[in-house]
C-alpha cells in the first residue's frame, strides 16, 4: 500500500496551523482563517485605520528645490544644444549642494575645491544626475496637481537635460556629467568619475537622463506634441547609445566568482539598468510600436531579474543585487529595481519580471526594516549604517508599485514603515523632512547625527516620496502616525575577532574594503584545521538562525562544523567558483547553518575541517523579525503599529497585541496577499505565514 501524501501551501498550513490553535483555546475564535484559507476568501483592499480615517494634508513642498534651482547661459558647443535654444539661450538647473547656515539658512555650492580665480569647481556646479531627476520631480508633481509652475519648471529641466547629452560623434546619446557655473562642461572633474571624459561611455546619467526623456514624453505627448517629440528624439538617441554599448552584449554572460551574471547591463549595473527602465516603461506605454525603445527595456528588465539571489533564509534575502561584479554587496541608494520591474512587468505582461520583485520586498525589505531601516550599504554585512533619502525614497517607490503590480496589499504597510523614516524613525529619532520648508536633510549617520545640509539628491528623493504620499493617502497616514522606534527584534552582527576562547588567530587585512566586499570590523579569524573558537551571542527572544560569514577561496573547498553548547547547528562547505569579473579572488559570504540556536543560547563554536577557515562575523537573525513602532495620529490619538516578518519556512504562532488593548492583526503570505484579518484583545497568539509577514496595528 502506497501512503497518501497531502502537499500543503504557505497559506494553507498557516490556516490549518491557526485553526488548530483556535480549537485548542491558544487562539481566539476571531482569528480563525476564512474557511477556504485563501487570500481570495480576506477583502483585497488595504483596510482603512483609524489612523488613516481622514487624509493627511498635501506633504509636497517644492520651496527648498526652487531655492537650488539657478540658470546658466552656455556658449556655443558643437554637438550640444537643446529645444529652442537659438530663442532662449538660458538653461535652468539645480545646484548639486546647499550647506546648512545659522538660522536655517543654505548656501548653494558646487563640487570639490572653488578656484576663487575662476570661479569653477573641482566638479562644478550643475550635474546631469540632478538636473534629470529634478525634472521627474516636477513632472510628478505638474501631473498630480496641475501646477502651471511645476509644468514649466519641468520643461525647463528637459531642455538642460537635452542639453547635457551628446547629438553628434561617436559618442552621440552619451551624457556629460559636470557643468560649471558659467555654463562650460567639465568632462574630466576631479576626483574622476568613470567614464572619462564622462559622455565617453553609457553611464548612470544616461539611464537617469533616459528616464527624464521618458516620463517627459509621456506627460507632455498630448499637452506639448512637438516638445514631446524632441524628448521622444532624444530618447531615441540615448537609445541607440545602449544599443552601441551595454545591449550590444545581450544575451551574453560573464563569471562573477563561479555564478553567471548578464553582461548587458548599463555600467554593469542593476541600479543604473533600473532608472532607465523607469523612462523606457513611461514611454512605451505610449508608443508601443516604437521597437528599438520596448526591446530596449525588455532586455534590461530581464538582465535587472537576473540579478536576483537568495530567499527568505539565505542572504541576500531575496534582494535583487545592484552590482554584476559582487554577490556579496547590496547598497540602497539606486536601489529601484523591485519598481522598475514592477512597471516592466505590467506593461510586458511578463509575471517572469514581478517574481523577484515581490521577494525584494516581502523577505529583504521586512529584514532591512526590522534590522535598522535604509542603510547605505552591507557588504554582506550591514558596515555602512548612514541613511538618506535615495535609500528610504527606494524602498517606499518599489513597495507601492509592486504592491500595486502584483495586488498583494500588504506591500502598502511596508510602504508605511519604509516612508515613516522621513518623520522619526531613522537612527536620529527626529524628523529629516520639513514640510513647511520642503527641506530633507542630507542623512543620517550611524551614531544618529543628522546631516543639515540639504543638496539636490535628498532634496529631490524627498520631494518624491512626498508626492508618492500624496497619491497614496492611507500610506501616508499609516507613515505619519508611526514616528518613534519603540523595539527592533532583527538582524545583529557579531564580530568573530571578539571570540571569547579560540586557538586561531585574528588577521587585520591592510584595506577591509575588497573591492567588491568589506570585512566587517576590518579584521577577520582564522582557524587552521582541528582549531576552534567560542563566539559569544546575545540571548535572544526566540529562535534564530545564525549565518556565519565564511570566506569562500577560489577554487579551494573549506569545512567548519559548528554548535551551540552539545547542540550541533551543521557542517559548512565553503568554496568560491572562478574570479570572472569581480576585483578579487574568492567571496566573503553569509551561510546560513540548517538547526537555528535558541532563545537561551549564549554562544555558538566552530571548528575548522580540513583546511582554512576565515570567519568575518556571524549574522544573527530571529525567526520572526519584529519592529514596533509608536506615534501619533491626525487626531491626538495615540497609535502603534507592529511588523512581524518570517524567516521560516514553516508558519509559526507568536504572541501579538498589548495589554489592556484592541488590536487589529493582518496576515500577509509570502507573496504580499491577505490570508485573514481578526481583532484581539489583550495579548493573544497568532500565525506568521511562512516566508510571510503580520502587522499589528491598535
Amino acid at each position: 500500500m502506497i501512503a497518501r501524501t497531502t502537499r500543503w501551501t504557505g497559506a494553507a498550513l498557516a490556516a490549518s496551523l491557526a485553526t488548530a490553535l483556535v480549537v485548542t483555546g491558544a487562539l481566539p475564535a476571531s482569528a480563525a482563517p476564512p474557511a477556504s484559507g485563501s487570500a481570495d476568501s480576506a477583502p483585497a483592499g488595504s483596510t482603512p485605520d483609524a489612523a488613516a480615517t481622514a487624509a493627511p494634508a498635501r506633504l509636497t513642498n517644492l520651496a527648498h528645490l526652487d531655492f537650488l534651482l539657478d540658470q546658466a547661459t552656455p556658449a556655443p558647443v558643437d554637438g550640444h544644444t537643446t529645444y529652442r535654444l537659438d530663442s532662449d539661450r538660458s538653461i535652468t538647473m539645480p545646484w548639486t549642494y546647499a550647506d546648512a547656515r545659522p538660522g536655517g539658512t543654505f548656501a548653494r555650492v558646487g563640487g570639490g575645491p572653488l578656484d576663487p580665480a575662476t570661479g569653477y569647481w573641482g566638479q562644478g556646479a550643475y550635474n546631469s544626475d540632478d538636473v534629470s531627476r529634478a525634472a521627474v520631480v516636477y513632472l510628478r508633481d505638474w501631473k498630480q496637481t496641475g501646477s502651471e509652475q511645476s509644468r514649466q519648471k519641468a520643461y525647463e529641466l528637459l531642455r538642460a537635460t537635452a542639453y547635457f547629452q551628446t547629438t553628434t560623434g561617436p559618442d552621440a546619446g552619451n551624457v556629460v556629467l559636470w557643468m560649471q557655473p558659467d555654463g562650460t562642461f567639465n568632462r574630466s572633474p576631479v576626483p574622476v568619475e568613470l567614464p572619462d571624459p564622462s559622455d565617453s561611455g553609457n553611464s548612470y546619467w544616461l539611464a537617469r537622463s533616459i528616464w527624464a526623456f521618458g516620463e517627459g514624453y509621456a506627460a507632455f505627448a498630448a499637452d506639448d506634441p512637438d516638445f514631446a517629440s524632441f524628448l521622444q528624439q532624444r530618447l531615441q538617441l540615448g537609445v541607440s547609445a545602449l544599443q552601441r554599448e551595454s545591449l550590444a552584449r545581450y544575451g551574453q554572460d560573464e563569471i562573477a566568482d563561479g555564478v553567471r551574471v548578464p553582461a548587458w547591463l548599463i555600467v554593469d549595473g542593476a541600479d543604473a539598468s533600473s532608472e532607465a527602465v523607469l523612462g523606457l516603461t513611461a514611454y512605451s506605454t505610449l508608443v508601443p510600436s516604437d521597437a528599438a525603445a520596448r526591446t530596449a527595456l525588455t532586455q534590461l528588465a530581464e538582465g535587472v531579474a537576473r540579478m536576483s539571489s537568495g530567499d527568505s533564509q539565505t542572504w541576500p534575502y531575496g534582494a535583487v543585487l545592484p552590482w554584476t561584479k559582487s554577490r556579496s554587496m547590496w547598497h540602497s541608494w539606486s536601489s529601484q529595481m523591485p519598481v522598475a520591474l514592477a512597471r516592466a512587468s505590467t506593461l510586458l505582461g511578463r509575471s517572469d519580471l514581478l517574481k523577484p520583485a515581490v521577494a525584494d520586498q516581502v523577505s529583504f525589505t521586512t529584514t532591512l526594516l526590522t534590522a535598522s531601516g535604509p542603510d547605505n550599504a552591507w557588504y554582506p554585512t550591514p558596515v555602512d549604517q548612514t541613511q538618506i533619502a535615495y535609500g528610504a525614497d527606494s524602498r517606499l517607490q518599489s513597495a507601492l508599485a509592486v504592491s500595486e503590480a502584483s495586488k498583494a496589499p500588504g506591500l502598502r504597510r511596508i510602504a508605511a514603515v519604509a516612508a515613516s523614516w522621513y518623520f522619526g524613525t531613522n537612527r536620529s529619532g527626529t524628523p529629516v523632512y520639513d514640510r513647511a520648508t520642503g527641506v530633507t536633510y542630507d542623512g543620517v549617520q550611524a551614531d544618529g547625527t543628522v546631516n543639515r545640509n540639504s543638496g539636490a539628491e535628498s532634496t529631490i528623493h524627498g520631494l518624491l516620496s512626498m508626492i508618492a504620499l500624496d497619491g497614496a493617502p492611507d500610506v501616508s497616514a499609516l507613515a505619519q502616525a508611526s514616528t518613534t522606534v519603540a523595539s527592533r527584534d532583527g538582524l545583529t552582527v557579531v564580530e568573530a575577532e571578539t571570540a571569547a576562547a579560540t586557538t586561531g588567530t585574528v588577521v587585520t587585512p591592510d584595506s577591509a574594503w575588497t573591492g567588491e566586499s568589506q570585512y566587517s570590523g576590518g579584521s577577520a579569524l582564522r582557524l587552521e584545521p582541528g582549531q576552534s573558537a567560542t563566539i559569544a551571542v546575545p540571548a535572544g527572544s526566540g529562535l534564530r538562525h545564525v549565518e556565519p560569514v565564511l570566506l569562500a577561496a577560489e577554487g579551494a573547498t573549506s569545512t567548519s562544523t559548528w554548535k551551540a553548547g552539545r547542540l550541533p547547528l551543521g557542517t559548512l562547505t565553503t568554496r568560491a567558483g572562478a574570479q570572472g569579473v569581480t576585483a578579487a579572488s574568492g567571496a566573503l559570504l553569509p551561510q546560513t547553518l540548517p538547526i537555528p540556536i535558541g532563545p537561551g543560547a549564549t554562544s555558538v563554536t566552530v571548528t575548522a575541517g580540513s583546511a582554512t577557515t576565515v570567519v568575518d562575523a556571524l549574522i544573527v537573525r530571529p525567526v520572526t523579525q519584529r519592529l514596533s513602532l509608536t506615534g501619533t495620529a491626525a487626531d491626538g490619538r495615540a497609535t502603534a503599529f507592529d511588523l512581524l516578518s518570517s524567516t521560516s519556512r514553516l508558519p509559526l504562532p507568536t504572541t501579538v497585541g498589548a495589554s489592556g488593548a484592541r488590536s487589529t492583526v493582518e496576515s500577509y503570505d509570502s507573496s504580499g496577499r491577505l490570508v485573514w484579518r481578526h481583532t484581539v484583545s489583550g495579548r493573544s497568539l497568532t500565525v506568521v505565514p511562512a516566508g510571510g509577514f503580520v502587522v499589528v496595528t491598535r
